[in-house]
C-alpha cells in the first residue's frame, strides 16, 4: 500500500517536470478575474488584473510565454508567477489583461498555442537595426534677437521708413505753407484793386 503511494507521487512529481525539449503546446487557457487582484500567488508575488502574468504547471517562476489564440491570430506575451491550471484540457491561465490582449475575454476559454520566449521585451531583439537619420543643413542665416525682441535689420528698417515718413510730412508742411502764402498774395491784390476802383471813381465824381 505504502509503495504504491510512493510510486503514484513520483508519477505525479514527474508529470510536473518540464519537457524542455517541447518547443510549444497547444490546449485551452482561461483567466483569471479582476476578483484575483491583490491575491498572492505561488510565486510570492501579488497578482494583478492589469498585468501580463500567468499560472503555468512547470516553466519555472519568470519565465516569458508567447501565447497565441488560434481562432484569431492574437498573441501577447506573459510571464509566470503562479502555479496551474489544474483543470482537465488546460495548460495556461492569464491575467484578465493578457485575456484581454488576446481577444478571449467573452468566450472565456480559449485554445491556444503556448511557447517560450527567450528573448522577452524589453530586451533588444538581436536582428534589431535602427534606421539612418540624415541631417540636413540649413542653408539660410539666422539673426539672433537681441534682448528687445528684435533684430539690426528690423531696426534698421524701422529707421529708414522713420526717415521717409518724416521727409514726406516737411514736403506735405511746405506744399501748405506756399499755398497759403499764394492765397494771401491774391487777397492783397483783389485789395489793391478794390481800392484803385474806388479811388478812380472818387476823382470822377
Amino acid at each position: 500500500m505504502v509503495t504504491k503511494s510512493f510510486i503514484t507521487a513520483i508519477l505525479a512529481i514527474f508529470s510536473l517536470v518540464p519537457c524542455y525539449g517541447q518547443k510549444h503546446q497547444h490546449g485551452k487557457a482561461s483567466y483569471y478575474s479582476k476578483r484575483a487582484t491583490g491575491a498572492r500567488s505561488a510565486s510570492g508575488q501579488r497578482i494583478h488584473h492589469d498585468s501580463l502574468t500567468c499560472a503555468h504547471r512547470f516553466y519555472p517562476f519568470g519565465t516569458h510565454l508567447k501565447v497565441t489564440n488560434l481562432s484569431n491570430g492574437k498573441s501577447t506575451i506573459v510571464k509566470v508567477i503562479d502555479r496551474g491550471p489544474f483543470g482537465r484540457g488546460r495548460i495556461i491561465d492569464l491575467s484578465w489583461k493578457a485575456a484581454k490582449e488576446i481577444g478571449m475575454i467573452a468566450q472565456g476559454v480559449a485554445t491556444v498555442k503556448v511557447e517560450m520566449v527567450e528573448n522577452p521585451i524589453p530586451y533588444k531583439p538581436e536582428d534589431t537595426k535602427l534606421p539612418k537619420i540624415d541631417f540636413e543643413v540649413a542653408e539660410t542665416e539666422y539673426e539672433f534677437p537681441n534682448k528687445w525682441g528684435t533684430t539690426d535689420r528690423n531696426k534698421e528698417n524701422h529707421h529708414s521708413s522713420k526717415k521717409e515718413t518724416n521727409k514726406i510730412t516737411s514736403k506735405v508742411i511746405n506744399k501748405t505753407e506756399h499755398h497759403k502764402s499764394k492765397e494771401v498774395t491774391k487777397a492783397e491784390l483783389k485789395k489793391q484793386n478794390t481800392d484803385k476802383a474806388k479811388s478812380k471813381g472818387e476823382n470822377h465824381h
